[in-house]
């Protein structure tokens, strides 16, 4: 299936049960949300998917069930974040052969490449395969920054590098993509906190973490933006931006999938050495969460909206 990397793409969580095996039915109900919601795609096997501590045999599960739940009606990404060229390049592989219609690429994780084995890094992964590439672009938690220099290099050599996930916390990036890049590459924002921001100055997309517990919020606001009706977009984007700063924490996944709780559609159930929020952590991140539901918006018929993409 084709990748149209624009509107809302969820990072999912992995849904687990009590004895540490993937929960795929509570993992149906949140991916059958996020389609009921209208998102564009969905991401597998990132931070917030606990992606570092799944074996390849659950990564096969996750992308294969992703594929038969989705039914075609959005393309299925994974994550690749491997330790070494060689494992990303059968990673990618396997992605394929599974029915992933797309890739969502990390620098090398452990270790802090320079900018010329960053690009040859990307550059075999990419040319190892024909999927549509995201490099994910997060300096802030990865300590590698991907700089137009860089891909400007990758755009000349890999046709199918065809987006960035723009993580930078720099808003002004988005125009510099932009001036230099017109539409051949594809921004989406990587950051909840700055998702409307970046909308407003060009982004195509946004790939999300609260969308996992408010996936018609998160919809909402992006529809929104992009049909021009900025102040409505605005008035919700207030009422979640306290639920999205939970998103910028260490504790990402076990706050968000504590508002999956709240909402219906999770479990708080993570994979060790992750535990569940404990004490006053917890209590804070409770109560957050049921402000944010006592006081959730009601949403315009966000759906119907025709917009220019």
């Amino acid at each position: 299936m084709q990748v149209q990397w624009q509107g809302v793409m969820p990072a999912v969580t992995t849904k687990f049960n009590a004895d540490d095996t993937l929960d795929l039915k509570m993992f149906r109900v949140n991916i059958e949300a996020q389609l009921n919601a209208g998102v564009s795609g969905i991401i597998l096997g990132g931070t917030l998917g606990e992606a570092s501590t799944l074996t390849d045999d659950e990564k096969r599960i996750l992308i294969q069930e992703t594929v038969k739940i989705v039914d075609g009606k959005v393309p299925v990404i994974i994550n690749i974040a491997e330790q070494s060229t060689k494992d990303a390049i059968l990673a990618a592989q396997r992605a394929k052969k599974y029915g992933a219609s797309g890739l969502m690429i990390l620098p090398p994780m452990r270790y802090k490449a320079t900018d010329y084995e960053t690009v040859v890094y990307f550059k075999a992964v990419a040319k190892s395969t024909d999927l549509p590439i995201m490099i994910y672009n997060n300096p802030v938690d990865y300590k590698i920054e991907v700089t137009l220099a860089m891909f400007e290099e990758l755009l000349k050599e890999c046709d199918n590098i065809k987006a960035v996930k723009e993580s930078t916390r720099d808003i002004t990036n988005i125009t510099r993509i932009r001036n230099r890049f017109g539409n051949r590459l594809a921004v989406l924002c990587g950051v909840d906190t700055l998702a409307l921001e970046s909308i407003l100055m060009g982004a195509d997309g946004w790939v999300a973490g609260l969308v996992c517990a408010f996936p018609a919020e998160t919809v909402a606001i992006h529809e929104l933006v992009k049909a021009g009706r900025v102040a409505e977009a605005i008035e919700i984007y207030r009422w979640f931006l306290p639920l999205l700063e939970l998103d910028i924490s260490p504790q990402l996944v076990q706050n968000i999938k504590l508002a999956e709780v709240g909402t219906g559609i999770g479990t708080e159930i993570v994979r060790a050495p992750r535990l569940p929020l404990q004490g006053e952590e917890r209590t804070k991140v409770l109560k957050l969460i049921e402000e944010g539901l006592r006081t959730r918006p009601s949403l315009p018929d966000y759906k119907s909206m025709a917009h220019s993409v």
